[in-house]
């Protein structure tokens, strides 16, 4: 358990680091959640797919670090503010980017 919370406590504070720094560019649009999500599927694709992690190094980078650097809650928060905005053609791309384009990220991080 002290790998998985001492990863998921890194992840956490990667993906704080990032997110402070795109929201200075005053995007209105959930660049950073997409990005630090896609880039986190592609790093879990390669951990499971050719680097043939240990338990424990599964534990620390897979569930502790990509655990705590991606984030599904604040995807579904901002497709429901999308949602109370009337923002349909946003909410759609953020959606099928962030799941296509997760599931591609994984599949190329495997095939890498």
């Amino acid at each position: 358990m002290l790998s998985v919370g001492c990863g998921a406590a890194l992840g956490a504070l990667l993906r704080y680091w990032l997110t402070s720094r795109w929201k200075r560019c005053r995007i209105d649009w959930p660049l950073a959640t997409l990005l630090i999500n896609l880039t986190g599927a592609l790093a879990l694709g390669l951990l499971t797919g050719h680097l043939a992690a240990s338990d424990a190094a599964m534990r620390f980078w897979g569930v502790g670090l990509l655990g705590g650097y991606t984030t599904f809650s604040t995807f579904n928060t901002e497709l429901v503010a999308m949602i109370d905005e009337h923002r349909w053609g946003s909410l759609l791309v953020y959606f099928m980017l962030s799941y296509a384009g997760g599931l591609l990220a994984a599949w190329v991080g495997m095939q890498i």
